[in-house]
């Protein structure tokens, strides 16, 4: 079963977004995805909108592009600070993260 098929992306639409407070500031989102993530000066990890500018405010989410998936639900598995959260568009549940069933 492929990551996308697990997630139940069938045409379902995904968006992530990271906790700051319990962001260690270690990069790997953003080394896995970079289209997704950055760090900004304050060495924390933010997810970025359509237009590559950084969300900054608590909680904000951004769409996975579909061919992002697994890089961005590898960086939610490896990330130290149990800080990314994967949920679905359609009904807000987590399906990859710490809050994950």
């Amino acid at each position: 079963m492929t990551v996308q098929q697990e997630a139940g992306v069938g045409g379902e639409e995904l968006e992530v977004w990271i906790d700051q407070d319990l962001c260690t500031g270690d990069g790997i989102c953003a080394q896995y995805a970079p289209e997704v993530f950055e760090l900004d000066i304050d060495g924390l990890a933010y997810v970025k909108g359509p237009d590559e500018e950084l969300l900054q405010v608590r909680g904000a989410a951004t769409r996975v592009p579909l061919p992002l998936v697994g890089d961005v639900v590898d960086s939610a598995r490896e990330c130290p600070g149990e800080c990314i959260h994967v949920r679905r568009v359609s009904d807000s549940v987590e399906v990859y993260g710490p809050d994950a069933a």
